[in-house]
């Protein structure tokens, strides 16, 4: 079994922003595209236009109706994809060695070539973050795009993870939550970034920023101030118009 490094040179991970997300999936296809025609084997499909169509995906939105205690209802889309825990358990759990974490960035991966398909490490993510590619029988998960981010024939703004490059909403952030000088850093801090499950003393590395209160804004008439003032008493021939019938 594989064994976790003590500590890490980076933590490069995720910060993911539920305020803003708006659960179009962007992140979903782009992620299922470029996993797909670059690093590794395709992510397969099964039965694609059929009726039970089943495939191989990295990264899911999931979509809750909540209701909190003090506010009305709202609807908040959860993106999930791997952690990148720093005590990830799918990698102890490993009978091969096939799954690690590296230290130079704290990135989890699997070595698909020692990869046998137990199973074990799936069973033991308690986020359900990784998934069997019924086509090629090995284990898939997240790998934050390691052939973009050290990609140096890619313009520098390319140089992130697919789901971020591509995230119309700007919801997803990327870069080194160890690092107090990053903007990943600082925005969790300033948000008040949460662990997923922190129950579960993985010590996830991807962070999520919670909803913000919606503000109680009065109503208010939009377009009023943009349209021209109606006069008190019409003029022309409507106004002779309504003073004659007044008079009747």
């Amino acid at each position: 079994m594989t064994t976790l490094p003590d500590s890490t040179d980076r933590s490069l991970g995720l910060v993911i922003d539920l305020d803003t997300c708006v659960g179009c999936h962007a992140c979903v296809v782009a992620c299922k595209e470029w996993n797909t025609g670059a690093y590794g084997a395709p992510l397969s499909d099964q039965d694609a236009y059929g009726a039970a169509p089943s495939g191989t995906f990295l990264n899911r939105v999931h979509s809750y109706e909540v209701t909190p205690a003090d506010a009305p209802a709202m609807v908040v889309h959860f993106p999930k994809s791997c952690l990148h825990c720093s005590d990830a358990p799918c990698v102890t759990v490993c009978p091969t060695g096939a799954s690690y974490k590296r230290v130079e960035d704290g990135i989890v991966l699997v070595n698909e070539s020692d990869c046998i398909g137990c199973g074990l490490c799936a069973w033991a993510c308690p986020y359900g973050a990784r998934e069997m590619d019924r086509a090629a029988g090995v284990m898939k998960k997240c790998t934050l795009c390691v052939d973009r981010i050290y990609n140096d024939t890619l313009p520098e703004e390319d140089r992130v993870p697919s789901c971020v490059r591509t995230c119309p909403a700007g919801a997803r952030h990327f870069g080194d939550l160890s690092d107090p000088e990053s903007s990943v850093f600082q925005l969790v801090e300033a948000r008040g970034g949460m662990d997923l499950m922190p129950e579960q003393g993985t010590r996830p590395v991807n962070k999520y920023l919670p909803p913000r209160d919606r503000d109680a804004l009065p109503e208010m008439d939009v377009l009023g101030p943009l349209l021209a003032p109606v006069e008190a008493q019409p003029g022309g021939f409507l106004g002779w118009l309504d003073r004659t019938l007044e008079k009747l």
